[in-house]
């Protein structure tokens, strides 16, 4: 089971998010999906809001493109250390296009149901993505 629910989070990266396969949300997404982003104010809850950001980076960044770097899986649980690369072309949380190229490590650890995602906690640089958009100073503090 570990094998298969890598292979369904290894489509929902390469296919989904990377290709941009929208059609894929109902076969990959389970009910009731609810995501803990840390860009977002609030659990994203259902594949509307799961399309709703995604849609945010993938305008933000049109060539976005995630590497699997390496998955861990057990039981009902896929752990998946990733980077994420584009150039920001378009506007992301107010901050308008700056054409930088940025590349950003996080780590989603994804809980499947009957061959489907059904929450994702997710961890990224936030920090480190906002310094290289020039939002946040990239010197050390004192």
């Amino acid at each position: 089971m570990s094998s298969i629910n890598k292979q369904i989070v290894r489509r929902e990266v390469e296919e989904l998010i990377n290709q941009g396969d929208y059609g894929l949300f109902d076969e990959l997404i389970g009910d009731g999906y609810v995501a803990y982003d840390p860009t977002e104010p609030e659990p994203l809850r259902g594949r509307d809001a799961y399309r709703e950001s995604l849609d945010t980076f993938r305008n933000a960044f049109p060539d976005l493109h995630v590497r699997i770097d390496e998955q861990i899986a057990e039981g009902d649980k896929v752990a998946t250390r990733w980077t994420m690369t584009g150039r920001h072309d378009g506007d992301l949380f107010g901050i308008p296009a700056t054409g930088r190229q940025v590349e950003v490590t996080g780590i989603s650890i994804e809980r499947l149901v009957d061959g489907t995602i059904v929450e994702d906690h997710m961890e990224l640089d936030t920090l480190g993505l906002m310094r290289q958009l020039g939002a946040v100073p990239n010197e050390a503090a004192p």
